[in-house]
């Protein structure tokens, strides 16, 4: 798998929530934090956006925001600010069931797609780390073809039930989540993964990594593989990184791990296996260390958090 992928892969949980909602007149709701992440897109009219501890983003026909960290938020049909939204704002879940009941053509109404996905945030890659609270990205997408495809065809499908809906709407989400990642990369290019991905160097060693963590992987093999030398290796990856090359090996494996106890009714010792560790015991041991608990109490305390997440 491609570092992208990876990184979204290590967090992804459940079924991603969303609707198509119309609504129109005064509104103001207010989101709470919540475990994951969130999207808007405007499909028609205007409303602000405002973060807890940000700034107003006024959200026009045509743009697309996430809130990759669950940030609670406002909003509304008018300019805001923290103390009108106190006042003003009603529970998002109510919000929500309003909008839904509003069936009725209105010109003036506003229309929008909503949604949620539901994140495993306890180690998250650097990557999903390092996106800003709010990914505000403007009605010029049209430069982002596919986010554009995919966005129409959420639309649509969130229009009618139609054969296939079930398995097709979660495709669509997930598609949504990458490409909004993906955009905010190609706008972002002083982000530091932007920076690591560019780099044709450590962007090598890292895609090697990924693609078989379980390999005996050293200094001298990776530097290879990159087609640098070792101390030129070493330099560039850490800088860029924020860890030497084996310490981020060491790292992505128990992450790995975590993502295949969590996912699949592998054994500790298949699990071990496949990412590069030549025992149980060694696993353990290295995931006690990252996580604070056995891999049996993670697995348990994963398969009580599996589900979904929804409006409230």
């Amino acid at each position: 798998m491609d570092v992208v992928s990876d990184a979204i892969s290590a967090v992804h949980l459940g079924h991603p929530w969303s609707r198509r909602l119309r609504t129109s007149g005064d509104w103001c709701a207010r989101r709470d934090p919540y475990d994951g992440a969130g999207f808007y897109v405007v499909l028609k009219g205007h409303f602000w956006l405002l973060a807890d501890g940000g700034a107003p983003v006024s959200l026009g026909a045509g743009d697309a925001v996430l809130l990759p960290h669950g940030t609670g938020h406002v909003l509304a049909d008018f300019p805001i600010d923290a103390a009108v939204a106190e006042k003003k704002a009603v529970p998002f879940a109510r919000w929500v069931v309003e909008a839904e009941g509003r069936t009725r053509p209105d010109r003036h109404a506003t229309e929008l797609l909503c949604g949620s996905y539901w994140l495993d945030c306890s180690r998250m890659h650097p990557l999903m780390a390092e996106l800003p609270e709010v990914v505000h990205l403007p009605s010029q997408v049209s430069r982002h073809l596919e986010l554009r495809a995919a966005i129409d065809l959420l639309a649509g499908e969130l229009d009618e039930l139609r054969p296939g809906s079930c398995v097709a709407l979660p495709s669509l989400l997930d598609l949504l989540l990458v490409y909004m990642i993906r955009a905010w990369m190609t706008d972002a290019p002083s982000g530091a993964w932007p920076r690591v991905l560019g780099d044709p160097v450590v962007a090598a060693a890292v895609r090697a990594l990924h693609t078989d963590p379980a390999a005996p992987w050293s200094n001298d093999r990776l530097a290879a593989e990159a087609g640098v030398s070792r101390p030129t290796l070493a330099r560039r990856f850490t800088a860029l990184v924020g860890r030497p090359p084996m310490a981020y090996l060491t790292w992505w494996r128990v992450i790995r791990a975590a993502t295949l106890l969590r996912d699949t009714p592998d054994t500790l010792a298949t699990i071990a296996a496949q990412v590069g560790y030549g025992s149980p015991y060694a696993l353990s041991h290295a995931f006690q260390r990252e996580f604070g608990i056995t891999p049996g109490r993670y697995r348990a305390q994963a398969g009580e958090r599996s589900g979904g997440i929804g409006a409230d």
